[in-house]
Parts: C-alpha cells; sequence; structure tokens
C-alpha cells in the first residue's frame, strides 16, 4: 500500500490563460479603486461605523479578494516576471477612470507615465519566454 501523497489537480493553464487570468486582475483592481475611492468621497469623516456600513468601501475590498484569487490561479502557472509587470496596467486604466469619471486632470507627466506602463508590458510580452 503507497502512502496517501497529496495530489494537484489536473488542470493546469496555459501561458495565455495565465495572461487572461492577470489582465482580468487588473480589471477587478481598476473596480476595487474606483468603489474605494467613491467611498471616500461619501464620508464626511472616519468612523468606525462609517466604515463599517460603507458597502462602497466593502465592495471594493471584495474585488480586491477576487483580483488576489485569479492572481493565485495565474502564478500557480505562469511566469512572475512576465505576469506580475502586466498588473501595472491598473495604473493606465485607473489614470483612464481618474480622467474620464472623476473629473481629474491628464498632466503631460502622467500621460507619459502611463505610455511608458503600456510600452513596457508590450515589450515584455514581445520577449522570449
Amino acid at each position: 500500500m503507497e502512502p496517501a501523497t497529496p495530489q494537484r489537480d489536473s488542470f493546469r493553464f496555459t501561458h495565455h490563460h495565465s495572461l487572461l487570468l492577470v489582465f482580468f486582475c487588473t480589471l477587478f483592481g481598476v473596480g476595487a479603486q474606483f468603489l474605494i475611492k467613491t467611498s471616500a468621497n461619501q464620508m464626511a469623516s472616519i468612523t468606525l461605523e462609517s466604515l463599517l456600513t460603507n458597502w462602497a468601501l466593502w465592495g471594493g475590498l471584495a474585488l480586491y479578494g477576487i483580483s488576489t484569487g485569479l492572481l493565485i490561479l495565474a502564478l500557480r502557472d505562469g511566469e512572475l516576471s512576465l505576469l506580475y509587470p502586466v498588473i501595472s496596467l491598473t495604473y493606465v486604466w485607473v489614470t483612464i477612470l481618474s480622467v474620464t469619471v472623476f473629473d481629474e486632470r491628464l498632466t503631460l507627466a502622467k500621460a507619459v507615465g502611463v505610455s511608458i506602463i503600456v510600452l513596457g508590458v508590450a515589450l515584455l510580452g514581445k520577449g522570449p519566454r
């Protein structure tokens, strides 16, 4: 009789699946930022009660939890050095959201920074595996 050993499930993510999961992490991350910013704008003062009853805040935290779960799944079969920089696309989406929804200014520095992030992620995607 062989000793019982923990078995890993037989489903494995491909490189593309892992990238897709991390891309969804960025979308959940921007959703979380949107909800947290919205909740912060709604609070006149920060008290324990206002934190516990602020559903936008809890929704944002829940989206961060989902994002983290997806990241764990992606990292199981993907390359950390490739996948983690893709998460920086969250900065791109947050900048776009900030400008379009919260009427924040898109300065030259922000535009250049976002462009560098996009270029960097594109270069990483084109590099050898």
